[in-house]
């Protein structure tokens, strides 16, 4: 099992830049894919991004590609969102969730652990 805390959510400016992070406990958390995913009001939860237990593979939803940036490090248990040239449709609430599996995932249901989630709010 992995907890997973998400932080560095905030308001930002269009056109600005935030990090977030995704800490999570255990030892485990190498073997573990990850994924970001978000939900604005009214909306459903939408895929942002995920990447595989190495780092080696990432994949990104055709909103976010060129402007996001999903990374990890193992040695810490925490992976990291870059967002940058953020726009006022980004903003929304953020979580980090974990799965196993042979390959990363988009689909929400398919990961077994979420965060809490960080609001991100981008101001026009």
């Amino acid at each position: 099992q992995v907890q997973l805390v998400e932080s560095g959510g905030g308001l930002v400016q269009a056109g600005g830049s935030l990090r977030l992070s995704c800490a999570a406990s255990g030892r485990t958390f190498s073997t573990y894919h990850m994924g970001w995913f978000r939900q604005a009001p009214g909306k459903e939860r939408e895929f942002v991004a995920a990447i595989n237990w190495s780092g080696g593979g990432t994949y990104y939803a055709d909103s976010v590609k060129g402007r996001f940036t999903i990374s990890r490090d193992n040695a810490k248990n925490t992976a990291y969102l870059q967002m940058n040239s953020l726009k006022p449709e980004d903003t929304a609430v953020y979580s980090c969730a974990a799965r196993r599996g042979l390959t990363i995932a988009w689909r929400a249901d398919e990961y077994m652990y979420w965060g809490q989630g960080t609001q991100v709010t981008v101001s026009s």
